[in-house]
């Protein structure tokens, strides 16, 4: 079991609610237990609740991890807004706006809320944050994001993310309370740049994996991730993310840790497209949501409003719900007009 350190114990201890029962929402559950918050896990299925307050452990999303006794678990979303001074919003971006219309009907006054999905919402092409506060209002809300695989962190393996507010207060109370030695968090107010990045660095995880797939080299993918990494950095200039966003935590950060990692389920997505999977065959085979396919087809249509060609993520998108080969949507990267490398800004 890791201890805390004094820093930690230190800190203040708030009642942090986290919505969302997957292997994102447990591994910040297992954080939050770690420094002595008090802490309360929701889920939205009651069976699924009483098999995690039972067995203490997420056998489906965060297996092998034990749950302090500490946690409380809970499927009653009344009596979890109800708890949290915290509530940390860890739920897929395509189901976050139902559960928050369900939120908005409980008293959520005085709430620091914190979201930590990474995607775009299909048809509205709204950020997670852009969600929240259509239907919440204008109330304190971060983005935390970075790269920071579940599993990793549940287990204490030192991790370092960034939290991202309009208002340095609200960043600051984020970083405060969930800060330990095991979990480093900066702050910052590029709301825009932190969730764009979030977003698609999944996106170019899965042509990484498709590289994989492919049995392409190191000299391809890591060619691949850097021109990826530029594409994310054009598309958050064209909606006013500040460009440096994407050399931080959240962009470069987590576009390495997501296109290499054992964990990472876009690059799963892209690695067994390469080697001729069907998409809902691979989709339907997994718990966990690879939230880059959707955020595919969000960005897709992004880039058709403001009239913007991403290359990488336009193959992507082709191959994902277009039926693409994959080789041949590799071959037409290769075979377009080579450029100077930095015109494009």
């Amino acid at each position: 079991m890791i201890q805390q350190s004094d820093a930690d114990k230190k800190m203040k201890s708030p009642r942090v609610t986290v919505l969302g029962d997957g292997g994102w929402g447990t591994a910040l559950a297992v954080v939050n237990a770690r420094r002595k918050n008090q802490i309360l896990l929701w889920s939205a299925f009651p069976d699924y609740a009483k098999a995690l307050r039972e067995k203490r452990e997420n056998a489906k999303f965060l297996p092998g991890v034990p749950l302090d006794p500490s946690i409380q678990i809970s499927s009653d979303l009344a009596e979890a807004v109800r708890f949290g001074e915290i509530i940390i919003l860890a739920i897929p971006t395509q189901f976050l706006r139902n559960v928050l219309y369900k939120v908005k009907e409980q008293n959520f006054k005085n709430k620091i809320f914190v979201s930590v999905a990474k995607g775009i919402e299909k048809k509205t092409c709204l950020r997670p944050s852009e969600i929240v506060t259509s239907i919440l209002g204008n109330i304190p809300l971060a983005i935390l994001s970075g790269p920071s695989h579940a599993e990793e962190v549940a287990r204490g393996i030192p991790t370092l993310v960034v939290a991202a507010s309009a208002g340095e207060k609200t960043a600051v109370a984020v970083q405060e309370a969930l800060s330990d030695t095991y979990f480093r968090i900066y702050i910052q107010t590029d709301v825009t740049g932190v969730e764009l990045a979030g977003a698609l660095k999944n996106v170019i995880a899965i042509a990484a994996g498709i590289c994989d797939g492919l049995k392409f080299g190191d000299n391809t993918k890591s060619g691949l991730i850097t021109r990826g990494l530029f594409e994310m950095t054009r598309l958050g200039i064209r909606f006013g993310a500040n460009p440096n966003t994407f050399f931080g935590l959240a962009g470069v950060g987590d576009l390495v840790a997501t296109c290499f990692s054992v964990h990472g389920r876009n690059l799963r997505v892209g690695r067994d497209l390469g080697q001729g999977r069907k998409l809902k065959e691979i989709l339907g085979s997994m718990e966990m949501v690879a939230e880059g396919v959707d955020s595919a087809e969000s960005v897709h249509q992004l880039c058709q409003k403001v009239n913007l060609s991403l290359p990488i993520i336009g193959e992507v998108y082709q191959i994902l719900f277009q039926g693409k080969d994959p080789k041949q949507a590799v071959l037409d990267l290769l075979h377009r007009d080579a450029r100077e490398e930095w015109k494009q800004y």
